[in-house]
């Protein structure tokens, strides 16, 4: 059976997994860009992004884990782009221009309805107005199989998590204080929902957790 995923997701040393005051400029809030410093120079993300060069190593190998077996994304509405409240116009297709790194059908949780829309490379963005339930429904429907990556934001993959829907994290831990912002742990007890640590990796980067939920 395929896999609910959270992988490469990166967050500070005090837990949060976006800075303050998110905006179109700072779209990971302030200081937040750096929490991805240890991925964003692998071979891996260089190649998703159509560049050459890049580092090899435990980063790029926990970077390209994130991209193996996938059938479908999730993704909430903040990850999607900065718009809020009723969409204006189809004009806001993502932020990554024409051909989008997820090359699967992409399930985006919002309250509000749009159409599909279809990217170049094998990208479909769908958006669930029904919530997490009906997004991994119709995730686990278009995955035949394959696994699903949640991809965030933090409030959407605390809600999986709670739900003790998540089967496997990677967590990176970057050598980065943001001070405020959005935490992904708080008031959370993994221990209860069943979740173990399985492995753990330390690089200059970042330290690399792998968490699973007991069976």
């Amino acid at each position: 059976m395929s896999k609910l995923r959270v992988n490469n997701f990166a967050i500070s040393i005090d837990g949060y997994g976006a800075g303050p005051n998110q905006s179109l400029d700072e779209p990971l809030g302030v200081g937040g860009e750096a929490l991805h410093d240890w991925m964003v120079s692998t071979r891996t993300f260089r190649q998703t992004y159509g560049d050459e060069g890049g580092t090899t190593g435990v980063d790029d190998e926990f970077t390209a884990r994130g991209f193996e077996n996938l059938g479908a994304w999730i993704l909430g509405r903040n990850m999607f782009g900065p718009v809020r409240g009723p969409w204006p116009d189809d004009t806001w297709r993502g932020w990554w221009g024409d051909s989008p790194p997820y090359h699967t059908p992409v399930f985006v949780l919002t309250h509000h309805p749009r159409e599909p829309v279809e990217m170049d490379g094998g990208t479909t963005f769908y958006f669930v107005t029904g919530g997490i339930h009906e997004a991994l429904a119709r995730a686990r429907e278009a995955a035949n199989g394959k696994d699903i990556r949640v991809g965030g934001g933090v409030t959407v993959i605390r809600q999986y998590l709670q739900a003790g829907l998540i089967d496997e994290m990677h967590i990176a831990i970057s050598p980065v204080l943001l001070g405020s912002g959005e935490h992904l742990f708080a008031n959370i007890d993994t221990v209860a929902l069943g979740y173990q640590c399985i492995a753990h990796a330390a690089t200059d980067g970042a330290m690399h957790i792998v968490l699973t939920k007991r069976s």
